[in-house]
């Protein structure tokens, strides 16, 4: 963990890269040292359908939303969301300088006996 989902209206497609959103992203998290490399996910999804504000279809959106497996102390937590929403922030700042854009950010636990996991990336992970 954590799993990094990108939720964005489909009017900013053509605006913003967003495979190199999520790269930009997926390096900010791999500097945080409470997130575990191999744990670590990005992804965003376009939404079609959506409404904003007063209906300007100019209005774009871009929600990021951290699953983290429980048992971070908050101040890490905190540390790790304002450095994830400021990569963002900077990534995205030339076309939010020029159209209206939300964007948002929530980091929220998963309990971990709630949540199993396995998987083989460690093993296929380049060592340096």
């Amino acid at each position: 963990m954590p799993h990094v989902i990108v939720e964005y209206s489909g009017n900013l497609e053509e605006a913003l890269d967003f495979q190199g959103f999520c790269e930009h992203l997926r390096q900010a998290a791999a500097g945080i040292e409470a997130f575990p490399t191999p744990g670590i996910r990005v992804r965003a999804t376009r939404v079609d359908h959506y409404a904003i504000a007063d209906g300007n279809p100019a209005h774009g959106f871009i929600d990021i939303s951290i699953r983290l497996r429980g048992g971070r102390p908050d101040a890490v937590k905190k540390d790790a969301t304002q450095r994830i929403f400021d990569a963002a922030q900077a990534f995205i700042a030339p076309v939010m300088a020029q159209r209206p854009i939300a964007l948002s950010l929530e980091m929220r636990d998963i309990d971990p006996e709630l949540s199993p996991k396995t998987g083989t990336i460690r093993d296929h992970l380049e060592t340096s």
